[in-house]
């Protein structure tokens, strides 16, 4: 059987998955944000919200430090510059994604 494998979806169920495992929320989003950064040696361009950084960002339509969830719940991305409504990103993300195995083959 083959599945819809949709690029980034994992990342929010790591997100889950790792509040699941006791980290609070916000060291959650830090993880999947600032500290990525840090490690690259990006923090001085990326990873957090900042005059004169790099304004990538995923607007929502919930607070994820209520419901680590409300990362699900995209009204629209802005990426280099450019505001992607949800029916485009969505247009987007649905073009990239690939079919993949439902069971990794060895």
């Amino acid at each position: 059987m083959k599945r819809k494998v949709s690029p980034g979806g994992s990342l929010h169920n790591e997100l889950m998955l790792l509040v699941e495992a006791g980290f609070t929320r916000l060291e959650v989003l830090r993880a999947a944000t600032r500290n990525p950064a840090v490690f690259l040696g990006l923090a001085g361009s990326l990873g957090t919200v900042e005059v004169g950084k790099t304004a990538n960002l995923v607007v929502l339509d919930g607070n994820p430090l209520e419901d680590i969830h409300n990362t699900k719940r995209r009204v629209a991305v802005i990426a280099e510059g450019r505001l992607l409504d949800r029916k485009m990103f969505d247009g987007m993300i649905g073009t990239a994604a690939v079919t993949a195995p439902s069971k990794p083959t060895q």
